[in-house]
């Protein structure tokens, strides 16, 4: 069987920009990720997606509107990675879009991406299958989150136990059993409430290597009032989203007169000790932890976690998949699986009836 060309579009809970991963597959057995490409939102297009996270007027029209734009950036993204690596759209097997998350309510059976699908398929010449998350719901799952298969097949050891952890806007983590199904659930706020409060202060779009951070002093009683939400005693499967972790959910929890650096700093441990905490929970005879997503670039919170910890954190580009392409990666992976009929749903993770095949279809 000849290799066939997929790419993963995505664009996370940090909505930064949107992410393409060139992938070579045979069949549905990966052999390789090949190339990347980012285009970054404006902040025009931030605000406009932040400002769906809440309920306001005309949303239908909005709602529709911002697909619209980010399908057409998510084309020219698509045709960045090509142009870069010199192929043409019929090189392409299948296009795997995620979409940008805007409201994620399991409880009531609905996970909202924004993307126009039939668009993208129009304007970038490829087939494209995207909607992921609603097959999941629809048995019963949380529709999220998706990727502990795709860890599963790339990184599974069969003598060690080993986390991947993705640390985007939410955190995730994947358990890899030695002789298991993979499961895994979102352990709370990764980038961003840092990235929030960020803003809110320096008008910055985030952190840098958590320099800011790194000036401030832990509040011991911030972060145990944070760390007391009700989401961390919820047994999984479980997945939230800003919902429930907002700048305006955390500026109730302050006193007033906090520096501003303290507050950053609290923020940062809160994330690492939620991430911690989860997998001594469910996982405690972890050999080894894969770190993946953008939280990776920031420096204090790595070296926070690798203070905290009692087992080794690696990143995933040591299993040969550079950290910033992971995610996007497991899109086309995903798509793979679809054209293939391979059920990808990891239902012990999302808490799905059965095994589905995720996604839908649509024609260049």
């Amino acid at each position: 069987m000849s290799s066939q060309y997929y790419i993963g579009i995505m664009s996370g809970t940090s909505m930064d920009g949107a992410d393409a991963v060139l992938i070579q597959m045979q069949g549905a057995s990966w052999q390789a990720a090949v190339a990347h490409s980012f285009i970054p939102f404006s902040d025009g297009l931030r605000q406009e997606l932040l400002a769906l996270q809440n309920t306001g007027s005309d949303e239908l029209h909005r709602s529709i509107m911002l697909s619209q734009t980010l399908s057409r950036l998510y084309a020219r993204v698509v045709h960045q990675l090509l142009a870069q690596e010199k192929l043409v759209p019929a090189d392409i097997t299948a296009i795997g879009c995620h979409g940008q998350t805007v409201r994620h309510s399991p409880e009531n059976g609905y996970s909202v991406q924004l993307a126009d699908l039939p668009l993208l398929a129009e304007l970038t010449g490829i087939f494209t299958i995207g909607d992921f998350r609603s097959r999941d719901l629809a048995a019963g799952g949380q529709g999220a989150p998706l990727v502990p298969a795709f860890h599963h097949a790339l990184f599974h050891h069969p003598e060690e136990t080993r986390v991947v952890l993705n640390i985007g806007g939410i955190a995730n983590i994947s358990v890899l059993l030695p002789d298991a199904p993979a499961f895994g659930f979102d352990t709370g706020p990764g980038n961003m409430l840092m990235d929030a409060w960020t803003q809110h202060i320096w008008q910055l779009p985030y952190d840098r290597n958590g320099e800011k951070a790194a000036q401030g002093k832990l509040l011991p009683e911030l972060l145990d009032t944070l760390l007391d939400h009700p989401y961390f005693s919820q047994p999984h499967p479980k997945s939230t989203g800003r919902e429930l972790f907002s700048l305006e959910w955390l500026r109730g929890r302050l006193k007033g007169g906090e520096q501003p650096e303290d507050v950053l700093q609290t923020l940062l441990q809160y994330t690492a000790h939620s991430i911690l905490n989860a997998i001594r929970q469910v996982s405690p005879h972890t050999g080894s932890i894969y770190v993946c997503g953008g939280g990776i670039q920031n420096q204090a919170l790595m070296e926070t976690l690798e203070t905290l910890s009692t087992c080794a954190l690696h990143s995933t580009a040591q299993l040969n998949l550079d950290p910033q392409w992971v995610e996007a990666a497991a899109f086309g992976w995903l798509a793979a699986c679809w054209m293939n009929r391979i059920p990808s749903n990891p239902h012990h993770a999302t808490g799905a009836h059965r095994p589905c095949i995720l996604g839908a279809g649509h024609y260049a």
